[in-house]
């Protein structure tokens, strides 16, 4: 199958089917150890306009100074089923990647790696779609277990699924909620948490995911007091 021209007309189960065909096709290699281009996305939804605004931020590495910004505003064409939210979100995100002047080298992903129940979470498919390296950095986990967790920045535990290791827990401010982290596409496991600590703020969300959470919320509540 030519992922470039993948129907996005699927049933739930046609979706199930793919991303269990789709994940054989996920690679693992460590992430470039010099590159210009770090990405970030994320999506929003506007319920009442059942619309969802994707983001795609871009800065240059490794000082984070911000480049360009886009976005796109697309109706809502898939429903919502934990599990297959790629499908719903991977779409608007192609259309935005289609803006940007300068293609970025990595992108870190607001969603799951391989940290899924089906090995296909939203940074692998995305990466998968455009053949460049993802990165998955999700704030809740969606399987998997791990052991305890001491919550002091910097601290980490693995995240394991079906007796296999499949991402990280990370503590990324003290006292807070971790975030799990697992590779997308083009990635593995040691390079993905490396790249996500250098982006570590003051907040609990590095700060590239954070500039575009806030863009997405912004546009969002624009969008949503439009007449």
């Amino acid at each position: 199958m030519d992922i470039s021209a993948m129907s996005w007309d699927l049933s739930p189960q046609e979706a199930v089917n793919l991303q269990r065909e789709l994940a054989g096709r996920v690679s693992f290699r460590p992430l470039p150890k010099r590159f210009d281009i770090l990405a970030a996305s994320d999506i929003a939804y506007a319920k009442e306009k059942n619309r969802l605004v994707a983001v795609i931020v871009t800065f240059r590495w490794p000082d984070l100074e911000p480049v360009e910004a886009v976005h796109v505003i697309s109706p809502v064409r898939f429903p919502y089923i934990p599990g297959l939210l790629s499908f719903r979100e991977v779409p608007a995100l192609l259309e935005a990647y289609e803006l940007l002047r300068l293609p970025p080298d990595v992108m870190l992903c607001d969603g799951q790696g391989i940290a899924h129940p089906r090995r296909l979470g939203l940074a692998s498919h995305l990466g998968l779609c455009l053949a460049i390296p993802t990165v998955g950095c999700a704030k809740k986990r969606l399987c998997g277990i791990h052991g305890p967790l001491e919550l002091r920045r910097g601290f980490d535990v693995p995240l394991v699924m079906n007796g296999e290791i499949v991402g990280c827990v990370l503590c990324s401010r003290d006292g807070v909620k971790p975030l799990f982290i697992s590779p997308g596409h083009l990635s593995d496991l040691e390079t993905s948490r490396e790249l996500v600590r250098r982006c570590l703020g003051r907040f609990r969300i590095p700060e590239p995911l954070r500039q575009a959470h806030h863009l997405a919320t912004r546009l969002r509540e624009q969008l949503t007091t439009r007449a």
